[in-house]
């Protein structure tokens, strides 16, 4: 990297839905701030043997901007859980991944 200190870039990844779901946590909404001044949705615990942690993309910590195109900007968490459960078995995630990546 160019010697930024913070650089994060936004990736899509499409999993598929397993017998455990998507395979991982999330924290956040704007009911329930997991990081000061931010509604967003982060994830918090990649499950193993789930489907985000087969992938391998998917981290801890990495924020979630859309589900299946649908923006999650001030939505509070349970209508993120929501849009996780009408998803279907194949979902495509926008993701904002952290800067510190190999």
């Amino acid at each position: 990297m160019n010697g930024s200190l913070h650089s994060s870039k936004v990736v899509d990844i499409k999993l598929k839905r397993g017998p455990a779901g998507l395979g991982f946590n999330i924290v956040g909404g704007v009911d329930q701030q997991y990081v000061v001044n931010d509604s967003g949705i982060y994830v918090s615990k990649i499950k193993e043997d789930g489907s985000a942690a087969e992938d391998g993309r998917l981290q801890e910590g990495d924020k979630i901007l859309a589900i299946n195109g649908s923006n999650l900007e001030n939505l509070r968490h349970r209508e993120v859980v929501d849009l996780f459960r009408k998803a279907g078995n194949d979902v495509e995630l926008k993701v904002l991944q952290k800067s510190s990546r190999s």
